[in-house]
């Protein structure tokens, strides 16, 4: 999935948000071998994901947020 917000498949606060929101597996696959290889993208993570954590239906959010939380504890 091209997703509108990633420039050159680099992973912005506005691109993270679009495959959070709107991704597929394969899609969410390739945002966690990307935080992988790189720790500090999950700190991007957490800032996408915190201002939605309020809404109960944001259940995306809130996974990517645990995730993160876990893996940078990890780290």
């Amino acid at each position: 999935m091209q997703h509108r917000h990633l420039d050159h498949q680099r992973f912005t606060l506005a691109g993270i948000d679009d495959v959070i929101a709107r991704g597929k597996w394969r899609d969410w696959a390739e945002l966690r071998a990307a935080a992988l290889g790189d720790p500090s993208l999950l700190e991007r993570v957490q800032r996408v994901c915190r201002p939605r954590l309020s809404e109960p239906g944001a259940q995306r959010y809130h996974f990517w947020m645990n995730y993160a939380e876990e893996h940078r504890a990890a780290s």
